[in-house]
Formats: structure tokens, C-alpha cells, sequence
């Protein structure tokens, strides 16, 4: 067996109702809280109000901060922060889905350390213990940052999506309750549960997978070909939510621990260029050519994959059925309403070089069973357009 190295350390709280132990979590590791999430809405707002009282009621001092947007911006969590700081807040809780999660830990490095959030990238000065203990609550069953270390955030003036990623910004409890979920519209469905496939199929074919991961990764991706077109049939499915949401958990943790590869780091390049392209729309853009790309050099992990998806496949080997995998993943896209090209979300054609070059900025492609050259990128890009 290939040898691999996990490491968790998120307290996972999961199940319907799990959300009301919310107060008791947040006092074992402060009295003053700041909430994170995006503003209300009406599908959201009781929701706010409701995990605010049980803070309240547990006898901890709250802040809302409520201008998270998706892709949180440098902006987000300097305000974020200085919320934080007026309000001598010593936990900070994420709740939402990714873009609210995500902008907690960033609030919780920057509340606590001299000057921005963007000046803790994984590549620059490391976060230290001062980092403020994150809670999160997820309504999505999409990122999985709910279980991990990464902290996504834009940068609008340089055009940049990076990251975060320490183990100080590991949220100590998370509470995954798929009550909080069905009132989620399916125009967010889709995109955060086919990222849910990507963090599991991604972390499948990574180098640093072993054992553990594909245990994990596998359950979540066969959850998500299942139930993602389910549930958006019937959202207000308790049942379809458990299986998204505990295919979301698994993901996380896959990613956690192994990590993501080519189309991540494309869909990274796209959110940081084009902010109002969801992390999971630009993920489901790049995945056919990714998968033409790539599919013949990892043909096991492709072939079972399209296999799951297209049931016409499953008496090839996985060989065979990896040459059909492109087809299974166009086809799988149209069945949950996902499948577009950039020129569908207003790229310009003249940035396709330029898309192509920050596509190599992030290390993740470098990940894949196929590494892309510059003009190999390029042809994805234009794929992809």
C-alpha cells in the first residue's frame, strides 16, 4: 500500500438539529462572538436570527458582521476584522456556506495579527497562535471549508485568488446540520454541490491521496452522481440534504489532507478575474476540457468515475470507459443545469492568454496526471471559451 499521512483536528458535529448545541460550543472557547455571513435575505434571515439567540441565550456577547459576498474580497475581511477588534470578540463563527466560512478564518488571522489577511497567503508569513478559534456552520453542502484549513480570498485591485492554508485556521468545532440547508435555492445548489465531486474526484487522482482518501473521496463522489439530482428535485429533502451534506464533510476531509488539482486552479484564476463567476460555476466550465486533458493518464480513476455517472458504461473496463469520460461529465452537467462555457459568463475573448497565464499561478495544476504546459493551457483555456 502507498504510506500516507491524515490529520483532523475539527471537533464534527453532525445532524438535523445539531445546530441549537451552537451556544454551548462557541462558550467553551469564548464570551464574545462575531458571526460572519452574507447580508440576509428572507430564506436566510431567520436563520441568523435563530443561531444568534442561541448564542445569546447562552450567555455569549454577539456581533453580526453580514457583508460577506461571494468570493470574500480583501475588503470583507478588513471590515470583518475591525468589527472583530471593536467588539473584543474572542471567537469569531462562520456561518453560511463557503464564502462565509472562509472569511471567518480570514477575520481571525486579521483580528489578530498586524496588518492584512492578504499578508498571510500560504506562500507568505504564516499565521501564529494568536489566531483567533473559528467555529463553523454550514448551510451549503459545497466547499467543505467547514473541515479544513483553507481560507480562499480575492484580491480585486491585483485581479488574485489565493488562499490561506495553515493548520491554526482548522475551525475547532464544526456543525453540519442539513436542517439549515433546505431552504437553499438551486441556482446555489448545483454549483456548491458539483464543487462537492470536484474536492472528492480531485483529491482521487492527487499525489498525496493514500488509503484514507480514497475511502473517503469515493463514497462522496458516487453521493454527489446520486443524490446532487435529487435533491434538486426535491430541495426541501431532508433525506437528499444528509447524503449532500455528509458527501460535502467527506470531501472536505479529502482535501484536507490530499488536495485539488488542474480545474481548481483554473476555477481559482476564473473567480479572481471575474468575481461574479460562483467558484462552482467555474469549476463546471473547465471540467470537460480538464477531463479530455487529462483522463488518459490517470484512465482507472477516469473510467470508474464515468462509469458512476453514465450506467450505460459500467460493463467496460475502466480503461475503456475512460475514453467516454468527457461525454459522462457534459452529460452529468446538463442533467443538474450546470453546463456553460466562459463566454456564457461574459469573458472576453482577448483574455484567454491572460486567464490562461494566472491558470498557472496556484500550484495545483501542477497536481495533475498531467501537468499543462503554457500553450497547453492556453488550448484549455480556449476549450473552455
Amino acid at each position: 500500500m502507498k504510506s500516507f499521512r491524515y490529520h483532523q483536528p475539527t471537533e464534527i458535529i453532525f445532524g438535523t438539529g445539531k445546530v441549537q448545541d451552537a451556544g454551548e460550543i462557541v462558550k467553551k472557547y469564548g464570551d464574545r462572538c462575531l458571526v460572519v455571513t452574507t447580508p440576509a435575505i428572507e430564506a436566510t434571515k431567520p436563520m441568523y436570527d435563530r443561531v444568534i439567540q442561541i448564542l445569546k441565550d447562552a450567555g455569549v456577547a454577539v456581533a453580526h458582521y453580514d457583508q460577506v459576498i461571494p468570493n470574500p474580497t480583501t475588503e470583507v475581511s478588513a471590515a470583518g476584522a475591525k468589527l472583530a477588534l471593536e467588539h473584543k470578540a474572542d471567537v469569531i463563527l462562520g456561518l453560511g456556506g463557503g464564502s462565509s466560512m472562509d472569511a471567518a478564518k480570514a477575520i481571525a488571522v486579521e483580528a489578530s495579527h498586524e496588518g492584512s489577511a492578504w499578508d498571510y497567503l500560504f506562500y507568505k508569513k504564516q499565521p501564529t497562535k494568536k489566531t483567533l478559534p473559528v467555529i463553523s456552520v454550514s448551510t451549503t453542502s459545497g466547499t467543505g471549508s467547514q473541515v479544513t484549513q483553507v481560507s480562499v480570498i480575492t484580491n480585486t485591485e491585483e485581479r488574485d485568488k489565493s488562499a490561506l492554508y495553515h493548520p491554526l485556521i482548522f475551525p475547532a468545532v464544526c456543525i453540519v446540520d442539513p436542517e439549515l440547508m433546505t431552504t437553499l435555492p438551486n441556482f446555489i445548489t448545483a454549483p456548491t454541490g458539483f464543487d462537492v465531486f470536484c474536492h472528492a474526484f480531485e483529491s482521487a487522482i492527487h499525489p498525496g491521496r493514500g488509503a484514507y482518501i480514497d475511502l473517503l473521496a469515493w463514497e462522496a463522489i458516487e453521493h454527489v452522481v446520486t443524490y446532487l439530482p435529487k435533491v434538486l428535485e426535491e430541495p426541501k429533502s431532508i433525506e437528499y440534504r444528509e447524503k449532500m451534506a455528509w458527501a460535502d464533510t467527506l470531501a472536505g476531509l479529502c482535501i484536507a489532507s490530499a488536495g485539488v488539482t488542474l480545474p481548481h486552479g483554473m476555477g481559482m484564476a476564473i473567480g479572481g478575474m471575474y468575481p461574479h463567476v460562483a467558484h462552482g460555476e467555474a469549476l463546471a466550465i473547465v471540467y470537460p476540457a480538464c477531463t479530455r486533458f487529462t483522463a488518459i493518464s490517470a484512465p482507472q480513476e477516469y473510467g470508474r468515475m464515468a462509469k458512476l455517472m453514465d450506467s450505460t458504461l459500467k460493463d467496460l473496463s475502466n480503461e475503456e470507459a475512460a475514453k467516454h469520460a468527457e461525454e459522462a461529465i457534459v452529460k452529468f452537467l446538463k442533467k443538474i443545469g450546470m453546463y456553460k462555457k466562459l463566454s456564457d459568463v461574459n469573458m472576453p475573448e482577448n483574455d484567454i492568454e491572460a486567464l490562461a497565464q494566472q491558470c498557472m499561478v496556484l500550484p495545483d495544476y501542477e497536481n495533475n496526471p498531467k501537468v499543462a504546459t503554457k500553450n497547453e493551457m492556453i488550448e484549455l483555456v480556449k476549450a473552455s471559451y
